[in-house]
């Protein structure tokens, strides 16, 4: 029994470090996105030359610094839990931004589509399980 209450403060010690990193790591991606966004900006009025078509990898990398940093507050709203769809959710856009950016293999496109797919069902799943729990 004293050496149960004698390490009781591990967990909350490594919630703290955990919190504190998860912050840092929320101000990182956040300058991230303002240099995404600054890259946006350059590319819709080529101001340094790049081709139109990175507009939109950039735009999803936008999105996904987007995404990241939206888990992190969800993290904190839901008291120190992930919440199993923001995960999905970037999964997601992960996958639609590696087909845009790598799609010379048509069967590579079609594995990244069915892995889409996977990931919608389980939405669909996860959410159906949320409302008859309701």
């Amino acid at each position: 029994m004293k050496m149960d209450k004698k390490f009781s403060y591990v967990p909350l010690f490594l919630q703290w470090v955990l919190n504190i990193l998860l912050t840092l790591l929320a101000l990182i991606l956040s300058v991230f996105l303002v240099k995404e966004t600054f890259t946006i900006y350059q590319i819709i009025f080529n101001l340094d030359g790049t081709p139109a078509i990175d507009l939109l990898e950039s735009i999803l990398n936008f999105f996904l610094y987007f995404e990241f940093i939206a888990l992190i507050i969800k993290y904190f709203e839901a008291h120190f839990h992930f919440p199993l769809r923001y995960f999905i959710y970037i999964g997601i856009t992960a996958i639609v931004r590696l087909i845009i950016v790598d799609h010379k293999d048509p069967m590579d496109t079609i594995l990244y589509s069915g892995a889409i797919l996977v990931m919608v069902v389980t939405l669909f799943i996860a959410d159906l399980r949320k409302k008859s729990s309701n």
